[in-house]
């Protein structure tokens, strides 16, 4: 069981975009980040143990003369092995931060020119794995950016051609020196997956089949693929031959985010139906299959939920935001 916590207040509410909230906790400074993104703006927000607000800041894309501010469609904090940064994406293009958003280290435009004139450009879908920052794009493409360990020399090293729809979500996992083992998962727009192995070129491992329905948010954890789909379904798939192992009925309405808790297992998967539930991800001690058990939900009445986090890697508090919520909630085990 949760309980609410104090709530932590916004200038303005979250957009109505799936996966519209990021969280990074630093306990060394007893603190916690979240990020929010509305319209042309993302709001980073930092706040004590108990909730109290710190700091607000604001991020804008840079305008072109005569052009309206573009639209931000995703912000996520990207861990990398020796530096945090905040990356922002939109209309226009991708831009990185230092983890407090205070300085812009990269800016990277898109180019519109593949795309037909009534077709919509964007990025979205931001995921970091080892030393690589992994973004999605309008066109299906993912884009692999090679990060330094300081500085502002980022290289494009490579772009993943295995959809054919826009990109969606992005999920990673830390390979621990395995090799040959799947690491990076991309979901698009038709449901479909491409399960990638990373390294100085990535390696398409394998190829999950969309059904029509959109794949709105994915996650990765000891070689579990957790895919939550607008029908309200979650699918847990195999990341090593894409195989379908359970799906949930797990909601009413289409799911706006899913979250992994990875030092216990947990998966929070959060819908349109208001409905936010925790799972518990294992594997069979005989066999190794893949078990889910259900643990609680939660129900956040009269909003439309569009972004859910955990707080903590062990899954004992998370964060909720909803559309024309001005404020994130948040709730703790009892």
């Amino acid at each position: 069981m949760f309980r609410r916590e104090r709530s932590i207040p916004l200038q303005g509410s979250a957009a109505a975009l799936c996966n519209n909230l990021s969280v990074l906790q630093m306990p060394t400074r007893n603190l916690t980040l979240f990020g929010v993104v509305h319209g042309p703006t993302a709001q980073v927000l930092s706040a004590a143990p108990d909730g109290a607000p710190l700091a607000q800041r604001q991020l804008h894309v840079s305008e072109r003369a005569g052009v309206s501010p573009p639209l931000i469609t995703q912000v996520h904090w990207c861990v990398l092995p020796f530096r945090v940064l905040l990356v922002l994406t939109s209309h226009q293009g991708i831009q990185m931060y230092e983890s407090d958003g205070s300085v812009m280290v990269y800016w990277h435009a898109l180019d519109s020119g593949d795309a037909a004139s009534v077709q919509a450009v964007f990025a979205r879908g931001i995921a970091a794995s080892g030393h690589f920052i992994c973004v999605g794009t309008w066109s299906g493409r993912v884009l692999v950016f090679d990060i330094p360990a300081k500085g502002p020399n980022v290289v494009l090293s490579e772009e993943l051609r295995g959809h054919q729809t826009p990109i969606t979500d992005i999920a990673t996992e830390p390979a621990q020196g395995q090799d040959g083992v799947a690491d990076v998962v991309t979901a698009d727009d038709s449901g479909s997956l491409c399960v990638w192995r990373s390294g100085p070129e990535f390696t398409l491992v394998t190829r999950i089949l969309g059904f029509g329905v959109p794949c709105s948010s994915v996650q990765l954890w000891q070689g579990i693929i957790a895919a939550g789909y607008g029908n309200g379904q979650v699918h847990l798939y195999e990341a090593s031959t894409g195989t379908l192992n359970i799906q949930i009925n797990a909601h009413a309405r289409a799911i706006c985010a899913l979250d992994l808790a990875p030092e216990v297992g947990k998966l929070l998967s959060a819908a349109e139906d208001t409905f936010v539930h925790i799972w518990k991800l294992s594997r069979s001690p005989e066999n190794g299959c893949i078990e889910v058990e259900h643990c609680c939900g939660e129900c956040v009445s009269d909003t439309q939920v569009c972004g859910a986090r955990f707080c903590d890697p062990s899954g004992s508090s998370f964060a909720v935001t909803g559309y024309d919520l001005t404020e994130i909630l948040r709730f703790s085990s009892v």
